[in-house]
């Protein structure tokens, strides 16, 4: 039985892009990979939501976007 990953990591977020890149190599450094990063997005217009789509593409672990207006 597969139960997901042990723990989340959340980031809630409003116009961050300048500030997300560092978040994403931060959990890319980790060695311990059992867990998956949740990134709210409070109706960003700075083009947060789709920098965050594009490293869920090819992440070594799960991302999850959550969109809100």
């Amino acid at each position: 039985m597969n139960e997901g990953p042990l723990f989340t990591v959340f980031t809630p977020t409003f116009n961050r892009a300048r500030t997300l890149p560092a978040v994403h190599d931060s959990l890319l450094a980790q060695t311990f990979r059992d867990f998956e990063w949740l990134v709210v997005d409070d109706g960003s217009t700075d083009g947060s939501a789709d920098m965050v789509e594009a490293w869920a593409a090819t992440a070594p672990f799960p991302i999850r976007l959550v969109r809100q207006d």
